[in-house]
C-alpha cells in the first residue's frame, strides 16, 4: 500500500511540475519565476540618473549661463529614454504595459515640474508697456553731487522746504501670474508721486517678492529693472534700502549680484537712482549716507539708510537686525558731521525691519504711559505677530538717544501697521505699504495702502503726514 501510495504521489508531483512549466510559459511577466523582462525601468537606474544629473548641474552651475536649462535637457533625455523603452512592451503584457505607463507618467510629471520651476526664474517684461507710458512728474530741480571717495550724495538746497516721499513694501512679483497686481502696485506708486511731487523718494525695502509662493516667481532681476525704468521716466531722484524679501535664498539674483545690478542702474546711468558705487565695509548690502546741505555748504540734515538685513537663520522667519558694526559706522558719521558743523546736527534714519522699540513704545501707549507721544495710525498686523521685529536687540536705538542727532526713524515690513509714535525723543514711524501681492487677501484691502510725505523746513524742523492711496485716487 505504501509503495502504491508513493507511486501515486510521485505521479501527482510530476503532474504538478508539468503544469507549472506550462503555466510559466503562458503566464504574464508578473510571475517571479518566469525569466521575462520587467515592464519598468529599474529603480536603481532612475535614482542614479537623477543623482548624477543634479550633481553635474550643481558642480558646473557657475560655468553655465542657464544651469536650469541643463535640468530641462536631462528631463527631456530621460523622457525620450522611457518612451523608447516603453515601445518594447507587447500588447498582451498587461503588467508590463502598466509598469511602463507609470514610469512614463512619472517622467512626464518630472519634466513638467522642472520646466515650471525654470519658468519661475525667467525674465517677464509684462509691465513694459505701462512703464514706457509713464510721464515725468514735475518737481523742483535741486542740484545733486556725488563724492567718489566716500559714496556720499549731496543735495544743495534752495532755501525752501525739502519733501521726501517714503514708499515701502511694493512687492513686485515679476511673473505672468502677478502681472495684474504688479501693475496696480506701480500705478499706486505713480499716484502717490504725482500727488506729492517730492524732491526725493526713499523706498525702504521689499521692492521685489521672489518667494515663488504668492508670485509664482523666483525672479528679482526683472522687477528691479522695471522699477528703475519706471523711476527714470518719473524723473525724481530716489534711494533704496534692502528688505528681507529682495534677495530670497531661491531668488535668481543673490545679494552681491543684486548690489551690482543697482550700481549698473545708478546715478551715472540713470541720473536719478542714488545708489552708492562705494559702500562702508560693514554688515549689510547697502548702508548709505545722503547729505542735505544749504547753499553755503553747511549741513541741513543727514539721511542714513541702513540695511536691517534679512534672516538670522535661527528658525522660520527669524528676522535679522542692524548689527553693532553698522551702529558704530552710524555713530562715527554723526560724530564726523557734528565736528565739522561745530554743533549738534539733525538726522533721520531709514531701514526695513522695525526695531524692538517700535513694539515697546506701542505697548506703553496702550498702557496709557506718558513716556510716549502718539501721533497717528494703527497696529493691525497680526499675521505672525503685532510687530515683526528681530528677537535680537539692536544697539541702534540707544545709540541714537545718546547721540541726540536723530529725531525720526522710518521703516516698513509690517504691512498693516502704520502708526507714528515718539519714544525717548525719537519719533518712530511705520510706512503705509503698497503691497497687492504678498499678504493673503491684501489686494482687496485699502486702508493700509499709501505712503508718507516728510517735509523738512529750512530751520531743520520736520513733519510727516500719511498719504493714503484712497485720498489721491478717489
Amino acid at each position: 500500500m505504501d509503495e502504491k501510495r508513493d507511486v501515486k504521489n510521485g505521479s501527482v508531483e510530476a503532474a504538478v511540475a508539468s503544469a507549472r512549466e506550462i503555466s510559466c510559459s503562458e503566464k504574464p511577466l508578473s510571475e517571479p519565476r518566469c525569466e521575462r523582462k520587467k515592464g519598468w525601468l529599474p529603480p536603481l537606474f532612475f535614482l542614479l540618473y537623477w543623482v548624477v544629473t543634479v550633481t553635474v548641474v550643481l558642480t558646473y552651475r557657475d560655468l553655465v549661463k542657464h544651469p536650469a536649462g541643463l535640468l530641462l535637457l536631462a528631463a527631456g533625455v530621460f523622457l525620450l529614454s522611457v518612451t523608447l523603452y516603453c515601445m518594447r512592451a507587447r500588447e498582451d503584457d498587461a503588467d508590463y504595459a502598466r509598469g511602463a505607463k507609470k514610469v512614463f507618467i512619472l517622467a512626464l510629471l518630472l519634466s513638467g515640474s522642472i520646466a515650471f520651476l525654470i519658468s519661475m526664474g525667467r525674465d517677464a517684461w509684462y509691465l513694459l508697456p505701462y512703464v514706457n507710458s509713464v510721464a515725468s512728474v514735475p518737481h523742483a530741480e535741486i542740484p545733486i553731487t556725488y563724492e567718489e571717495e566716500t559714496g556720499i550724495y549731496r543735495f544743495i538746497l534752495n532755501g525752501e522746504d525739502f519733501k521726501i516721499l517714503h514708499l515701502t513694501d511694493i512687492h513686485l512679483g515679476g511673473s505672468l501670474f502677478s502681472r495684474k497686481k504688479d501693475l496696480l502696485a506701480l500705478q499706486a506708486c505713480y499716484a502717490e508721486i504725482l500727488s506729492t511731487r517730492p524732491d526725493l523718494i526713499i523706498v525702504t525695502g521689499d521692492l521685489c517678492f521672489p518667494m515663488g509662493v504668492m508670485s509664482l516667481s523666483f525672479n528679482n532681476f526683472t522687477p528691479v529693472h522695471q522699477f528703475a525704468a519706471f523711476m527714470r521716466n518719473v524723473g525724481i531722484p530716489w534711494a533704496f534700502t534692502f528688505g528681507n524679501h529682495d534677495a530670497e535664498s531661491f531668488s535668481v539674483k543673490k545679494d552681491d549680484e543684486l548690489c551690482e545690478i543697482y550700481k549698473s542702474l545708478s546715478y551715472k546711468t540713470s541720473g536719478n537712482l542714488l545708489y552708492p558705487y562705494i559702500q562702508p565695509d560693514i554688515t549689510g548690502r547697502n548702508n548709505q549716507l545722503i547729505e542735505l546741505r544749504n547753499a553755503d555748504g553747511s549741513l541741513h540734515t543727514a539721511l542714513f539708510l541702513l540695511d536691517s538685513n534679512a534672516y538670522t537663520g535661527e528658525g522660520f522667519n527669524a528676522y535679522d537686525y542692524i548689527r553693532d558694526d553698522q551702529v558704530a559706522w552710524y555713530a562715527s558719521e554723526v560724530g564726523r558731521l557734528r565736528e565739522e558743523a561745530g554743533e549738534q546736527i539733525s538726522s533721520l534714519v531709514f531701514f526695513h525691519i522695525p526695531l524692538q522699540e517700535y513694539e515697546m513704545a506701542y505697548k506703553l501707549y496702550q498702557e496709557g504711559s506718558e513716556e510716549v507721544v502718539f501721533y497717528f495710525g494703527e497696529e493691525n498686523d497680526t499675521f505672525f505677530r503685532d510687530v515683526s521685529c528681530s528677537e535680537h536687540a539692536s544697539s541702534l536705538f540707544d545709540t541714537m538717544v545718546s547721540l541726540g542727532s536723530t529725531t525720526g526713524v522710518f521703516c516698513g515690513h509690517d504691512h498693516y501697521n502704520n502708526y507714528s509714535i515718539e519714544y525717548k525723543g525719537i519719533r518712530l514711524t511705520y510706512g503705509m505699504s503698497i503691497d497687492y501681492l504678498a499678504m493673503p487677501g491684501i489686494s482687496r484691502r485699502t486702508k493700509q495702502r499709501g505712503a508718507e510725505l516728510i517735509t523738512l523746513s529750512p530751520d531743520r524742523t520736520w513733519e510727516v503726514r500719511q498719504i493714503p492711496l484712497t485720498s489721491v485716487t478717489e
